[in-house]
């Protein structure tokens, strides 16, 4: 295997929780290679290092950091790459994170004993696909990507890929504050499975009796787990992945079923997504007519602030920021900037971002660059055919082809996302225009900000937002974005750099957050959802409302991102349930 992979091919090894794909990390034709028979063009790649020692050559490693990669769970680490780095820069191509870990497995510890070199470890699927697990499935499903095979004769039950962990302590405009200052470094979840499933989550005690259970949650359709609620213990499955496989779909419900061997339960209660397409959705109705048993439908941004509600076994109503890229909402419209008057039992819609169209549906999730059309749109109307801006980089008859769309309607419907909100900065200010894997924009835009405080920006000014009144009967203020973009236009116009316009936009943010948690009056607020992966978000949002006077929870135990929803909906499930009876 060493000899294979100095010779630059790629091998599959057969792990503790299923196969990965390895290949010399310092090989830029190699690691290419690998994406290209993987259909992964950007998408950022894991690196197992033979040690610490071996990884502080390439990383800037803090304490907690390294405390992290040494720890029994030992999950793969973000962290932040040396400039001095010989690794191939195909491994995560113009991020300046990367994603660590060190032998957890006396196989793995043997391999790099022996290779002394950083490889790329990365999970042995296609993509889209869950990790293969058993060798003669690997040579079908891993054919065409892996040159050779690494297998022993322990069998794998199931699918667990390896967990995610970034480590956000501080936000860059403080990076000064003596040491007596700076916050305790907080661990944020990004991908929950090896080394931390199926370790039980406490949420709350006597509030739900044991007859009203159990509860089986499905999740959601994207970074999907599941996770049974008996009385006041919550366990959650690894990692799932995207519901948008048949094979991903098989390993879903294998996990639901997994989860009832374990716990030697029957559900009595199903929760699931209000969405009605979801695959989990129709699986949930599907159980819940077999079993003749209760099927309660939770709404997606209040299972996000349920989740995280439940981690801190907070009572009583919160402010919920929740903020990602979609989520059905009660009107059936794509919601995703939302700030929520919640408890467990129930939710208000207190807020949320100015709507606009999301150009032919899913394809602009994938297209920044019609988000900032449909942005424009609503900024400046038919104007914006001739909207001629640099680093947009768009033509006029492409312009013309989106207003014609903008102007019917047809396959574009309203949005509060505030995921396609980072997809509009990052085409605006050229930095993203396609993107091809879920958050690479709001990441560009997220590393450019970073870049202006690193360059030596301290405090800087955010971007205007307005906080008006909503014309609609189910929520009270509508948080426009407009001048914020109108002003970004101007900054552009000036040659002003994208590292500071990206900073101002996320100090606008941040700002906003805090007039809307004032207008609330909640002492508490909760912050949720995908958009919160990125440390540099939550950590400016999570201090400007600390200035505040605000008590700011944010997840530590589940992901922010979909991954924690199967929680969330557990427990509105069981308070859903208990009102009832």
């Amino acid at each position: 295997v060493v000899a294979l992979l100095a010779e630059g091919l790629i091998v599959a090894v057969k792990g503790l929780g299923g196969f990965q794909l390895w290949v010399d990390a310092q090989s830029e034709e190699a690691v290419r290679r690998l994406r290209d028979r993987k259909q992964r063009a950007d998408k950022p790649f894991a690196v197992l290092f033979p040690s610490i020692a071996a990884t502080r050559n390439d990383c800037l490693l803090s304490s907690e950091e390294e405390s992290l990669l040494c720890s029994p769970q030992a999950p793969i680490v973000l962290v932040r790459k040396r400039q001095d780095s010989a690794l191939a820069e195909a491994v995560a191509p113009g991020n300046p994170y990367l994603g660590v870990m060190v032998p957890a497995t006396p196989l793995h510890h043997l391999l790099m004993a022996s290779l002394k070199r950083p490889v790329v470890a990365t999970s042995g699927n296609r993509s889209e696909e869950p990790i293969v697990i058993d060798e003669r499935e690997a040579l079908v499903r891993l054919r065409g990507i892996a040159d050779a095979f690494l297998v022993h004769d322990r069998p794998i039950s199931r699918p667990v890929d390896d967990s995610v962990v970034l480590v956000v302590d501080r936000t860059p405009e403080n990076n000064e504050r003596d040491e007596t200052q700076k916050r305790k470094a907080d661990q944020l979840i990004l991908r929950r499975a090896r080394g931390y499933v199926p370790q039980a989550i406490r949420w709350s005690d006597g509030l739900v009796q044991e007859t009203q259970g159990p509860i089986l949650a499905v999740g959601g359709h994207l970074k999907n787990t599941v996770a049974f609620l008996t009385g006041h213990r919550v366990v959650l499955s690894q990692h799932l992945g995207d519901l948008s496989t048949v094979e991903a779909d098989k390993a879903f419900r294998q996990a639901s079923e997994d989860l009832q061997r374990l716990l030697q339960v029957t559900p009595r209660i199903i929760a699931c997504d209000r969405h009605p397409d979801y695959r989990s959705t129709g699986f949930a109705r599907e159980l819940a007519e077999s079993l003749s048993v209760p099927l309660v439908p939770v709404q997606h941004h209040h299972a996000h602030v349920a989740s995280c509600m439940a981690e801190h076994k907070l009572d009583g109503e919160v402010l919920g920021i929740a903020w990602d890229g979609a989520g059905y909402g009660t009107d059936g419209q794509v919601w995703g900037g939302e700030f929520l008057i919640a408890s467990y039992r129930q939710f208000t819609r207190f807020a949320s971002l100015r709507p606009f169209r999301l150009l032919g549906g899913e394809a602009a999730i994938k297209a920044p660059d019609r988000s900032a059309a449909a942005a424009l749109w609503e900024l400046m109307g038919e104007t914006m055919v001739h909207h001629d801006l640099p680093s947009w980089n768009m033509t006029g008859d492409q312009r013309a082809q989106l207003a014609a769309l903008l102007r019917s309607g047809i396959a574009s419907p309203w949005t509060t996302s505030m995921g396609r909100l980072f997809d509009v900065v990052a085409s605006l200010t050229g930095l993203c225009h396609q993107a091809s894997f879920e958050g690479q924009a709001a990441m560009a835009v997220q590393f450019a900000a970073e870049r202006e405080w690193e360059a030596g920006g301290g405090r800087v000014q955010g971007y205007p937002i307005k906080l008006v009144t909503s014309e609609s009967s189910d929520t009270r203020w509508v948080v426009d974005w407009r001048p914020m973009i109108s002003t970004m236009l101007d900054d552009l116009r000036r040659g002003h750099r994208p590292e500071l316009i990206t900073a101002r936009f996320h100090v606008g943010l941040a700002e906003g957050a805090v007039r809307v948690a004032q207008a609330a009056g909640l002492p508490r607020v909760v912050l949720t959802g995908g958009c919160f992966q990125s440390g540099l978000l939550l950590s400016l949002v999570r201090e400007r409302l600390e200035e505040a006077g605000f008590a700011v929870y944010s997840h530590r135990l589940v992901p922010p991102n979909d991954g924690g929803l199967s929680l969330g909906q557990a427990v509105v499930a069981a308070y859903s349930i208990s009102r009832e009876v």
